[in-house]
């Protein structure tokens, strides 16, 4: 089971995340896009870590939907708008849940992936954060039918992200600012990718704990 409580601990705990790697995120972006993915994160996630204070005794889908405008409203170029589709749309599962058990994790995770397919446009391999995203809800999702924990299935999911993440580095990139490189985006690892995995890593982290 995963409280409410864990919710904000790991949309903080992501928020620090993401404050420590904000030059490395920039980097990865500089390569391939318009080198503002860590500053943009760090900009809207600093946000929703003073936003998590006023949302403490709420339930979880008000809290994910109070994140979700947060980040539209804060965050520049593409990452907000996909971010926060991911948690608006997360938002309408977890409506009046004070906790959330592997399942509720699972649709949770579900739904925000195909929101942000439908906002992004973006399918696998087409090196975006999809590659992190989709391979770790389904690792996620075939680990809890087949009966495992929801950590070890966690534990499994951030590996599958780990490695989709890596998989981005091969690829010509098709959506967003760094389609129009075309094949000089090949040997670049992808920055939405990468936060993705830091995303899943976070909340991991957060359970284990």
């Amino acid at each position: 089971m995963i409280t409410k409580k864990q919710i904000i601990q790991w949309l903080d705990e992501f928020a620090n995340v993401l404050a420590t790697n904000k030059e490395y995120l920039t980097e990865l972006d500089s390569a391939i896009g318009d080198a503002d993915h860590g500053i943009n994160m760090n900009r809207g996630f600093s946000k929703v870590k003073e936003k998590l204070l006023t949302v403490e005794d709420k339930d979880i889908g008000t809290i994910l939907k109070t994140i979700s405008m947060t980040l539209i409203s804060s965050v520049g170029g593409a990452s907000g708008p996909l971010y926060g589709t991911f948690f608006l749309k997360a938002s309408t599962v977890t409506a009046n849940k004070e906790d959330l058990n592997s399942k509720d994790l699972g649709d949770l995770f579900q739904i925000g992936l195909d929101g942000v397919k439908q906002r992004g446009k973006a399918n696998l391999d087409d090196k975006t954060m999809i590659d992190a995203l989709e391979p770790a809800i389904i690792r996620y999702k075939e680990k809890i039918s087949e009966g495992e924990s929801l950590i070890d299935a966690m534990k499994e999911a951030v590996t599958a992200a780990e490695n989709g993440m890596k998989n981005t580095i091969p690829l010509v990139a098709r959506k967003g600012r760094a389609s129009y490189l075309g094949e000089r985006s090949i040997g670049h690892q992808d920055p939405g990718a990468t936060s993705t995995y830091l995303m899943l890593k976070s909340l991991l982290k957060v359970l284990e704990n």
